[in-house]
């Protein structure tokens, strides 16, 4: 049987460089497959393609209620930000993770404190158990609900599930501390070849729609 200690020098040692090089080089590969399609398909987009219309469209979307389906559906647009916000955010600037960062690379940044990390966490959490119920009662969502988004829903929950039981030293520390580590790795990986990868092509989405709109339609994609 495998000891904790090993199991965790594995993870946070190679499996670490393993996961990056999946997360970097997937995503390098699925930008690089899409522009491909486009150069090979669709070359004309390039000709009304607009860094005007492009920047009014992602600052339209990525402000809350400044859309009209934003403004639409009220609820879920605060829950898609704060769920948005959180996922940036805990990774980023949680205090185990600098922690780790600066041990690594001798670099570290202003970290939230304890007690809102875990408000930060839960309110991610209750997001996700949000997003769940969606897909279970709404009968729109539910109709165009495959298997596939509850697994990515549970990827994009995981580490904050467990992370919080690991803090909180919930039955098994050492348990949860390696559920942690592995889910937030399997996360990282499976942005590049799941629906995550929204991620990647957001912004290029948003720019193709709102040159579209704004160059060829002459119209508000909002």
């Amino acid at each position: 049987m495998i000891d904790f200690n090993t199991l965790y020098n594995f993870l946070s040692g190679p499996m670490v460089w393993v996961t990056f090089i999946i997360f970097i080089g997937g995503s390098i590969y699925r930008i690089w497959d899409l522009i491909s399609l486009v150069n090979k398909n669709e070359k004309f987009i390039y000709s009304y393609m607009s860094w005007k219309y492009s920047l009014r469209s992602i600052m339209h979307w990525i402000t809350p209620f400044a859309t009209t389906n934003w403004r639409k559906h009220p609820v879920m647009t605060v829950v898609t930000f704060v769920f948005h916000m959180g996922l940036v955010i805990m990774p980023l600037f949680i205090s185990a993770h600098v922690i780790l960062f600066n041990a690594a690379w001798n670099i570290s940044w202003w970290v939230l404190p304890e007690g809102l990390a875990d408000v930060i966490t839960l309110i991610v959490i209750v997001c996700c158990i949000i997003f769940f119920l969606r897909r279970l009662v709404l009968r729109e969502v539910k109709y165009l609900t495959t298997a596939s988004d509850y697994v990515i829903l549970a990827i994009a929950a995981a580490p904050f599930v467990t992370g919080f039981f690991a803090y909180h030293k919930f039955i098994d520390y050492h348990f949860w501390l390696i559920l942690h580590i592995l889910s937030g790795e399997i996360m990282l990986m499976a942005i590049p070849f799941t629906r995550l990868t929204h991620m990647l092509f957001a912004v290029l989405t948003r720019s193709f729609i709102g040159s579209e709109f704004g160059g060829v339609r002459h119209a508000k994609d909002w």
